[in-house]
């Protein structure tokens, strides 16, 4: 199972988790599967599908773009410790083994 979580408190804080053969979206619209009501990010921002190595990253033509380790990308691999910013929202990814 992988897990993004933002690294705020109380309120603020997010934990969205991800099973392996999952596919799940990230955005400010109801539809979305992990919805996120911060500034900046797009209703559906980018899809995330879950390998047993790697999360697969793609954006959706968000406004704002997505970005991983601070780059800018439309597509990516995901790896534990990387760090998924969406509009003003960072989720560090890590990987929980059952």
């Amino acid at each position: 199972m992988w897990i993004l979580r933002t690294d705020a408190e109380g309120d603020e804080a997010l934990t969205f988790r991800l099973r392996v053969g999952g596919v799940k979206t990230i955005g400010r619209a109801p539809r979305a599967d992990f919805v996120v009501d911060a500034a900046m990010v797009s209703r559906v921002h980018c899809r995330l599908t879950a390998g047993r190595e790697q999360i697969d990253l793609q954006d959706l033509e968000s406004t704002n773009g997505t970005f991983v380790n601070g780059r800018r990308v439309e597509r990516a691999a995901l790896k534990e410790g990387d760090r998924l910013r969406v509009g003003r929202m960072e989720l560090l990814v890590e990987r929980r083994d059952r």
